[in-house]
């Protein structure tokens, strides 16, 4: 199984036979290096209703005949703006797909889209567990840190954890550490930061402080490849 990396929170996971992607921000992300009219994916998921998660979302299904699996009133948005395949699940729920198992499990966050002028509600924010390929995949989606990221690691014990380290609007390095280690996942990859100016951090320096709790950090630029038999570039 390989994992792309598409800048801010926006990752890609492709096995065998599917293509899964997390909050697509392409158009419009300063730091990404690949177009969002170049995507292919058959599953798209996700965490919550903000536009820098959200962006190019009902492109990308629409031309390529995508699913999105996302939280119950995010998905009844998605069906209101013409998407026709889309599962709407919720936090604590979870369902058997082809590409494998998927769990939604909390974040700490908001969820919402601006409107002509307007704010509507999008659901709870949430974060996922994706067992695929013998993977364990979490995405922590936007959250600030909370003590139940240490049930998510006894439970599912993840071989990789997505987690944002950008502060303003997310944990900051700091609240990631303690989350990594609570989670106590192989593999920890920082993610929503230096995209913007608000949330510029250093994500090596991150990576270096996970190595005392026995932690692997791997820093992913835009467009890099993980391969996660070897947990290697590719």
């Amino acid at each position: 199984m390989q994992i792309k990396f598409h800048g801010h929170a926006c990752i890609q996971i492709t096995g065998q036979e599917h293509s899964i992607l997390v909050d697509p921000f392409l158009t419009g992300n300063p730091v990404a290096v690949e177009s969002a009219e170049t995507i292919q994916a058959d599953t798209i998921l996700l965490t919550h209703g903000h536009d820098d998660h959200t962006g190019d979302a009902i492109n990308i299904a629409k031309r390529n005949d995508a699913t999105v699996i996302t939280i119950v009133e995010l998905a009844a948005y998605l069906s209101l703006q013409g998407l026709e395949s889309v599962v709407p699940m919720n936090i604590g729920g979870g369902a058997s797909f082809p590409f494998g198992e998927l769990k939604w499990v909390p974040a700490l966050h908001s969820s919402s889209a601006i409107v002509d002028g307007e704010i509507i509600y999008l659901g709870n924010p949430a974060g996922f567990v994706l067992q695929m390929e013998g993977v364990t995949i979490y995405h922590a989606g936007d959250t600030a840190l909370f003590s139940d990221m240490k049930l998510i690691g006894e439970r599912y014990a993840p071989d990789i954890a997505f987690l944002p380290i950008g502060s303003h609007f997310t944990m900051d390095p700091t609240d990631a550490l303690l989350a990594a280690q609570w989670l106590q996942a192989k593999v920890v990859v920082p993610i929503h930061y230096n995209t913007f100016s608000l949330i510029e951090q250093d994500g090596h320096e991150y990576a270096e402080k996970l190595k005392q709790f026995g932690i692997k950090g791997i820093v992913m630029e835009p467009g890099q490849v993980l391969d996660t038999s070897t947990w290697q570039f590719v």
